[in-house]
């Protein structure tokens, strides 16, 4: 048997039957563990806008993209137990703060708020679409599949939330007048 028969055999043999039996290859790894660690530091990060938002229909989308996370953070620490990896460090929950606490010059405003978080939105939706592209393991293209679809329907509540409060701020319009002569 040459060596590339061989190399398929053992392949085919690993890559076949439960995805879930299957090892995770280093991208996968990599991909997952760095997508908690980060999940870890922006759950934090959007306790802390909660506190400074004064907006309740912001508050609400925040404490939906913090739950999201969770969530998602549920799935990619099974995932990583399942196959022995250790999984990263994560800051404590932020206490509560009243908003009038906080130095008026301290405060991130709404709009700066809601700015942040839609780009992370977006950006999420960049990151899922890479894991699925590079995951081999179905489960893993699946589980990242349905983050993406959940990004996205929340990027919507966002865009919504914005044009509504009048916080975005689009880039140059391009107006294409014809000239009928």
């Amino acid at each position: 048997m040459n060596i590339q028969k061989m190399i398929r055999s053992v392949v085919m043999g690993i890559l076949s039957g439960n995805p879930q039996d299957e090892p995770m290859h280093y991208g996968e790894v990599v991909s997952t563990w760095t997508h908690l660690l980060t999940n870890n530091g922006m759950i934090a990060g959007y306790q802390s806008f909660f506190n400074h938002s004064g907006d309740q229909d912001l508050k609400k989308l925040i404490e939906e993209a913090i739950q999201g996370m969770k969530n998602e953070n549920n799935q990619l620490q099974e995932l990583l137990k399942a196959n022995g990896i250790g999984l990263p460090p994560a800051p404590p929950d932020r206490p509560n703060a009243n908003l009038e606490s906080i130095p008026v010059g301290a405060r991130f405003t709404d709009p700066e708020i809601s700015a942040s978080i839609s780009k992370d939105a977006a950006a999420g939706l960049v990151t899922c679409s890479q894991v699925m592209g590079q995951s081999i393991r179905e489960d893993i293209a699946m589980m990242y599949g349905q983050f993406h679809m959940a990004k996205a329907q929340f990027g919507l509540k966002m865009l919504k939330l914005n044009k509504e409060k009048g916080w975005l701020i689009p880039p140059p319009l391009h107006y294409n007048e014809s000239k009928d002569c």
